[in-house]
Formats: C-alpha cells, structure tokens, sequence
C-alpha cells in the first residue's frame, strides 16, 4: 500500500491473442482509458469483469461513478477499482514530490486526486446509496476490496538535471515542459511540430500526421498560451521524436 490506498497490478495479457476493439471517437479520453482497461480486463483469465461505469444517482442528480468492480477468478475476491490516467508536469520548486505533480494548467493535481479517491470514490460504495445501486446488480459490499488503478504521463522541466521523484515512478517520465521563450531558441526553431488532440494524448508521437514548421506552429501554441491553455506539442527533431507541454504560468 502506497500513500493510503492499494495499487492494483494488472495482469499479464497474451498480447498476440488479444483482439482489439475500436475505441469509440465521442468518448471523453477518461471513459477511453477505461474501454481499454474494461478489454484487457476482459481478455485475462485472472478476473471477471461483473460491473463497468456505472453512475450513482441521487433522484436525478450524478453524485459519483464507480469504475469497476472485477472478482480475482482464483480466489473469489470483488474488487472495486477506480482507474485514473492523468498527465502531470512535474513543478520541482515545490519541496514534496507528492505535491510536485499539477496538471499542464494547474488545475488539478495529483495529490489533489488521490485524496478524492480515498475520500469520496472508494466511500461512495458504502453509502446507502451506493450499496442499494450495487445490491441493484446483485453484488455486496461488505467483503469488497478497493484498489486505484493509477496510470500517468509526467513531464519533467526542460533541460532539469537528473531528478529523482521517489518514491513515484520514474519511468512515467516521458517528456518536459518549458515556457514560450525557451521554445524560440535555437534548440527548437529548425525542427518540425504538431499539437496533438486530446484524444492522441496518450500516444507516442507519429510519423504520419500534419508536421508544421517552427513559424506556422508559433502561431497555435501562441493562440492557446493567450488563453491559459497549455499545449502539448510534439517534436520530430531529425529521426527521433519529443513530446512536451509549452506553459502560460
């Protein structure tokens, strides 16, 4: 168990037998990351998957969703889980690394989120309405186990030295953030960009889509920094590829 809550460990998926389902496009990227988890979920013989996003309503108002609730095969076990995906920039004049994490527009955090699971998602289920609507689909909650499934994307500041984010993952890193003048010098103007939609996100940069110049691409990043709108960009810097977030703040 790491910072009050335990983490759950995906099982190993046969990945040449696993049959991909196209993600659907009008899904918001969170219920996307979560047709994906709900597929692998799915093609593992580790568990069943008994429920899958189901709102919580109070007459007619939405006061929560539960993610999922899966049963471990071997052991009989129900499981609620709550996936997160989110993309972090790491801010390394704020001492605590767990506090280091904020969202490309400071409007969210990562420590900010995992006190809304532990404090009203995993709760959610024990309330009496949480327990009747599950009781609805014939599961119980008095033995239920609950476990975050949290998955991110972090951005170190450009040109940092070696940073150590410990006890967090460092492999999550997998780019950087800068502000707009670091992106008009000499170690980005000769290179090619595009700004991916949120949906691509989640990718690795690709060849294929609409590459711009450094001038034509100026122009958006500007339009959306104007707004307090921080982009991600992606880079093709001759045969390799950069992904990162340009900043207002």
């Amino acid at each position: 168990m790491q910072f009050g809550v335990s983490q759950f460990q995906f099982p190993v998926v046969a990945v040449d037998s696993f049959v991909v389902s196209e993600i659907p496009e009008k899904l918001r990227l969170g219920h996307q990351m979560e047709f994906v988890c709900k597929q692998l979920l799915k093609a593992s013989n580790a568990y069943n998957v008994l429920l899958h996003n189901l709102p919580i309503r109070e007459e007619k108002r939405t006061i929560g969703e539960i993610d999922f609730i899966v049963q471990e095969t071997a052991t009989k076990q129900l499981i609620h889980i709550e996936l997160t995906y989110k993309f972090y920039l790491i801010d390394t004049h704020i001492k605590e690394p767990i506090h280091q994490l904020v969202g490309p527009n400071r409007r969210d955090a990562f420590y900010a989120k995992l006190e809304k699971i532990k404090n009203n998602q995993f709760s959610l289920i024990h309330t009496p309405i949480g327990r009747s609507a599950l009781l609805e689909k014939g599961i119980e909650t008095e033995n239920i186990a609950q476990q975050v499934c949290y998955k991110a994307q972090l951005f170190k500041p450009y040109s940092s030295d070696t940073l150590s984010i410990a006890p967090l993952n460092p492999n999550c890193i997998i780019g950087y953030w800068l502000r707009l003048a670091a992106f008009h010098t000499a170690d980005f103007t000769a290179h090619t960009f595009y700004i991916p939609t949120k949906s691509e996100w989640v990718l690795q940069p690709m060849d294929t889509v609409a590459w711009s110049s450094h001038k034509e691409i100026i122009i958006a990043i500007t339009d959306r920094i104007e707004n307090n709108s921080a982009p991600m960009v992606w880079m093709k810097k001759n045969n390799t590829f950069e992904k990162f977030f340009v900043v207002w703040w």
